[in-house]
């Protein structure tokens, strides 16, 4: 994937967490609890773009996020 796309779209996963009033650490337990073996240091760079997105974690940030597949890939 593109890097300046990744970078954007974990900025906009930061952005809808911070929305949504949540901290990475909560986050990465509701991933947790779903199954997704994913640390918050993980998340951390996902939302900087270091880290690629999986499937799985895309759809479970949508759940968590209480968003949509749209707003998390809103360029």
């Amino acid at each position: 994937m593109n890097p300046q796309i990744e970078q954007k779209i974990g900025a906009r996963i930061r952005t809808l967490r911070e929305q949504a009033g949540l901290t990475q650490e909560q986050v990465t337990a509701q991933l947790q609890v779903r199954g997704c073996d994913i640390t918050r240091s993980a998340l951390a760079k996902i939302e900087v773009g270091q880290r690629h997105l999986y499937p799985d974690e895309i759809l479970l940030l949508k759940e968590i996020l209480h968003t949509t597949l749209d707003e998390i890939f809103k360029l």
